[in-house]
């Protein structure tokens, strides 16, 4: 039986956090909130600031993880981003919106996990 979307996100988001950290990443803070909306994972590489939005997928009967990005939430990442950046002054100037895109088969089971970098901009 499938996971339901909650549950799915959810793995995606532990699934995205230990492959992030394998590949160099500090993971600073996780579901950070404000008024201008949410972002996953809050990372540092090197001296960058990455964003994070995760995207988890089952099927792709209605696209790829990455194609469920609406323009909307596009926009909402970079409020957001921009809201975490002004009240962390302390953290690097150079900042990036990412999207980790996961698909899984119906147990959970990984079978793609990709990160894109510089996923949504600033002018988006």
């Amino acid at each position: 039986m499938a996971l339901s979307r909650q549950k799915l996100g959810k793995l995606g988001e532990q699934i995205a956090k230990k492959n992030l950290k394998k590949k160099g990443y500090r993971i600073l803070q996780t579901n950070y909130h404000c008024q201008a909306g949410e972002i996953d994972i809050i990372a540092q590489k090197k001296d960058c600031l990455v964003f994070l939005e995760v995207r988890t997928k089952s099927s792709l009967e209605f696209g790829s993880p990455e194609e469920s990005i609406t323009s909307s939430k596009k926009r909402k990442l970079v409020s957001t981003a921009l809201s975490y950046i002004s009240a962390h002054k302390e953290l690097p100037s150079s900042w990036r919106i990412d999207v980790v895109a996961i698909e899984t088969n119906n147990n959970g089971d990984v079978k793609r996990f990709d990160i894109i970098e510089n996923a949504v901009t600033n002018s988006e």
